[in-house]
């Protein structure tokens, strides 16, 4: 049985309950943050702390624990769930509230917490994906539980075969529906550069620094529609698919439709940060 956290407590997860008045319920008024757990450690929590403290400064939620706290609480939250594997999933919402659109007085955030079990060496399989119009809003730099964007664009991708959307926004890349992207082609390796438009991934960065660490040219820059469809390798990378490498876009193999050679050698590289990180020595 799975324990969770909700406002001070811990209990099991399916005895937990959100009040209806919840602004994130009604009005999807909070940000959340995704942690991976491997063998009782956590990937990068640092840097997944931080991106929570920036979405809730930019929504203007109060950060009612503060970093140690956050620490003190992910570290009992896989502590109680037997340590091993784990998705730590951290959600804070402005709390519950008559509903109304303008900001409630006097009302504590909803701070909720939960984990699953993930798999302890996923074997990335490789994945198809389409292009799509990104038709999300113009703050996707803030991890926002206001997610219906990505959803349906989602499920356009599994209703054409696909398991991710690759999103175009004014004929440039921006990021998968919950994924960062790579493209391999003439011009080396590159991803697009942060923005408002895209949700700095904490993989992504982890990438870049393996990357650079191992002279591998990695660039953060545009990319052209034309650019993604005419790559010789494509990447998508998340906290839980970790690194995959995509075979078909829109339904044409991507170079040859197998992963490719520089796929193989970064997946190496983070694979190898990843028995660093379970023997302690990376943080």
């Amino acid at each position: 049985m799975t324990v969770a956290y909700l406002n001070g407590e811990f209990q099991q997860l399916e005895d937990i309950r959100i009040s209806p008045l919840d602004r994130g319920f009604l009005f999807a008024d909070g940000v959340y943050e995704v942690i991976p757990v491997y063998s009782g450690r956590l990937f990068r929590a640092d840097a997944h702390l931080q991106r929570l403290e920036r979405s809730l400064a930019a929504i203007r939620i109060e950060d009612s624990l503060g970093r140690d706290g956050w620490h003190a609480l992910v570290e009992e939250l896989v502590e109680r769930n037997g340590g091993g594997y784990q998705a730590l999933y951290l959600q804070v919402t402005r709390g519950a509230a008559p509903r109304d659109h303008a900001f409630p007085a006097g009302v504590s955030p909803t701070v909720f917490a939960m984990t699953r079990t993930i798999d302890s060496d996923p074997h990335s399989p490789a994945l198809h994906a389409v292009i799509r119009p990104d038709i999300r809003w113009s703050r996707c730099d803030i991890k926002s539980v206001a997610l219906l964007g990505n959803v349906l664009l989602r499920q356009e991708a599994q209703d054409a075969g696909a398991a991710e959307a690759i999103m175009i926004r004014d004929g440039v890349l921006t990021e998968g529906t919950a994924t960062n992207v790579f493209v391999v082609g003439g011009d080396g390796l590159r991803t697009p550069p942060k923005s408002a438009h895209i949700l700095g991934g904490i993989t992504r960065d982890l990438l870049i620094e393996l990357c650079h660490d191992a002279d591998i040219d990695c660039r953060e820059e545009p990319i052209t529609e034309a650019e993604l469809r005419g790559a010789e390798e494509i990447w998508v990378t998340s906290s839980t698919k970790e690194v995959v490498p995509v075979v078909r876009l829109d339904g044409d193999p991507v170079g040859a439709g197998v992963p490719g050679p520089q796929w193989q050698r970064v997946h190496g590289l983070f694979q190898d940060f990843k028995r660093r990180l379970v023997r302690g020595d990376v943080d």
